[in-house]
């Protein structure tokens, strides 16, 4: 069942993926007053698919000027890595628990930063090598907020298991009395991802392509995949951390969706941010945001204490 279920767990993930990029264009399409993909089958539903097909099957290039062991098998990693954020998904049975389950989501969320760092060195080339300067600085930065976050929710809950987080959300969600720390989550979210506006390792009106520049064909498929599969993950992480983590329910999964259309949504109506401005608003205005209440929700945790001893 183990095995059943990693298998099945995969597929819908990848179908998922191929048809969030059909969501994103046709958003895109209507947001930018233009159609978007409606040609292949039925209201464009088999563009993923031709999209696949047409990146799979064209010429692979084999770069002589860089380590081409490592410039093969880093987009692999980089898939692999997206996809074992899954295992955090909180099936009732026939599955991993994880008690530990966000210590194993820092790790990998840690570990995704050298995949772009490593895959922008080993092309040796100037663009590439930028990207991925500029994605280590801005992944350090937020993810210094990212986990501050998610340590102010595990003051309260107590508890590193997800399904903790549900049980303790049943009441009242942690969207309501920690509104702000919600959208500063978001902005890290779309910094951690390297999503508009925040898309500066990709930056293709100054570095053509950023760190992917060398990639293509199957290569470039996997890095595709696996920033996608990142950002439905996040959008489902977001909300069990802040919607209740219900996962039977079918708010849940719609909560899931209107996050998905909030990453498109920004990416259609903002420009790309200015990247000095991106540093400040990360270590001037975020992280004294989130540093105060760590210190509010320590001060409740030890005053709820303090009245249930005495």
């Amino acid at each position: 069942m183990f095995f059943l279920s990693t298998f099945f767990l995969v597929l819908f993930i990848l179908l998922s993926v191929a048809f969030f990029t059909l969501f994103e264009r046709s958003i895109l399409g209507y947001i930018q007053f233009r159609s978007g993909p409606n040609s292949v089958g039925f209201l464009g539903l088999f563009q993923p698919f031709s999209d696949a097909l047409s990146l799979f099957s064209s010429e692979f290039y084999f770069i002589s000027f860089g380590n081409y062991l490592i410039y093969f098998f880093v987009p692999i990693l980089g898939l692999v890595i997206s996809l074992l954020f899954w295992l955090l998904f909180p099936f009732s049975f026939n599955y991993v628990g994880f008690i530990y389950g966000l210590f194993f989501f820092l790790c990998c969320s840690g570990v995704g930063v050298y995949v772009i760092m490593v895959a922008g060195w080993c092309s040796n080339s100037m663009y590439s090598l930028l990207g991925c300067m500029r994605s280590i600085s801005q992944s350090i930065s937020y993810e210094v907020v990212f986990f501050l976050i998610i340590f102010c929710l595990i003051i309260h809950c107590e508890s590193f298991n997800l399904i903790d987080f549900y049980y303790f959300q049943s009441d009242v969600w942690f969207f309501f009395f920690s509104f702000p720390l919600f959208f500063i989550f978001l902005s890290c979210v779309l910094a951690e991802t390297n999503r508009s506006p925040f898309d500066f390792s990709e930056g293709e009106s100054e570095l053509v392509s950023g760190f992917n520049v060398e990639y293509s064909s199957f290569s470039f498929s996997l890095f595709f995949l696996s920033e996608y599969s990142n950002m439905l993950f996040m959008s489902f992480f977001s909300c069990l951390l802040f919607f209740g983590g219900d996962c039977m329910s079918f708010f849940f999964f719609f909560s899931v969706l209107f996050i998905i259309y909030f990453f498109v949504w920004v990416r259609g109506s903002f420009p790309r941010y200015r990247y000095d401005k991106l540093m400040y608003l990360c270590w001037k205005s975020y992280l004294p945001v989130v540093l105060n209440y760590i210190f509010v929700f320590i001060c409740l945790k030890g005053f709820l204490f303090f009245i249930i001893l005495s």
